[in-house]
């Protein structure tokens, strides 16, 4: 490494930590806590467990931190990762076609899903919230109706490996997510596409006389939310080697928690792919270690709320006081 090279490499890193200090702190702060609370918080096995359920969050996180950054939201995931799962299996189970034929069925109906929320939010109006809420009930029904209410099973072991399958000891999963998220950073830091998502979620007005073309931009988000969802029931299903439309419930809030921790502003044109991803961990670290502490699950949710609010209400003191101060 060249010192250019090297220098950049020193200043990205302290950007990096000033820029989230604070979630990091937190992070260490319940990582020691559970590692002294908490049975084998710290072992290998369970550091890989922590690894592939972050891994589902950040699949639905990456797509709906664009729609926060849009000023939006996207509540479909959870229930669209169900219908993608249950699609996925009966297109070789029930169909007899092949194993890569069903993942792909899987992944192109999460686009679809979400290229209709971006139509029906662009052309229509229509809040974000009401429409990805709505189509968060007609994908739970249409996957119970679909599997007539039980889960669709299979045996091939070429799909389950899809989902619990490891590159040495790094989960398949994991590295899908990997990749997802040097593909995010670049979208959002390196591309024109990505400084239009800033600047529509900024300021849709100025975005407009500035010559974005805002309408492709929304559908677009909510086209990489859905595919994203997608990609996450075809992973579920090999997981659990089903696709079961029970799945997913509550996802969608894991998501949205990740995407506000890491500082993703619900008043639009702020997020970064760093700060997703500790927002990913924590949400990981809190589910993780209150079930190693046998904590009832149903805390959980009670907690995640409460991450949730808090995390907005600072947002909200955050803008009061840069409005002040401009």
């Amino acid at each position: 490494m060249d010192k250019t090279a090297s220098n950049y490499f020193v200043r990205a890193t302290k950007g990096y930590f000033k820029q989230n200090w604070g979630i990091l702190s937190a992070l260490v702060v319940m990582c020691t806590m559970f590692s002294i609370f908490g049975s084998n918080f710290l072992s290998g096995t369970n550091m890989v467990n922590l690894l592939r359920t972050c891994a589902t969050n950040c699949y639905l996180a990456i797509g709906v931190q664009l729609a926060i950054i849009l000023a939006g939201i996207d509540l479909t995931g959870g229930a669209l990762a169900a219908l993608s799962g249950v699609m996925c299996v009966m297109t070789f189970e029930k169909l007899g076609l092949p194993i890569w034929t069903g993942i792909m069925v899987g992944i192109l109906l999460g686009l679809f899903v979400g290229l209709i929320n971006g139509l029906i939010i662009t052309y229509t109006g229509i809040h974000p919230f009401v429409v990805t809420l709505a189509m968060q009930s007609i994908c739970r029904g249409a996957a119970y109706l679909i599997a007539n209410g039980s889960p669709v099973t299979t045996t091939n072991k070429e799909f389950s490996a899809f989902g619990t399958g490891s590159l040495g000891i790094v989960p398949y999963p994991v590295i899908y997510m990997v990749i997802f998220l040097i593909l995010d950073y670049f979208l959002l830091n390196k591309s024109r596409t990505g400084r239009h998502i800033y600047a529509v979620g900024g300021s849709e007005t100025a975005a407009r006389f500035s010559g974005i073309d805002i309408n492709k931009i929304k559908i677009l988000v909510w086209v990489i939310s859905g595919v994203m969802a997608g990609f996450c029931g075809v992973v579920l299903a090999a997981r659990l080697s089903s696709g079961q439309p029970s799945t997913g419930e509550g996802y969608e809030t894991d998501a949205i928690a990740a995407s506000v921790l890491g500082g993703t502003s619900f008043f639009g044109g702020t997020g970064t792919v760093g700060g997703l991803i500790i927002g990913v961990l924590i949400i990981g670290v809190i589910s993780n270690g209150l079930n190693l502490m046998h904590v009832n699950s149903y805390w959980q949710f009670v907690l995640k709320g409460i991450i949730i609010i808090a995390a907005v209400y600072f947002d909200m003191l955050k803008q009061k006081k840069q409005n002040a101060a401009g």
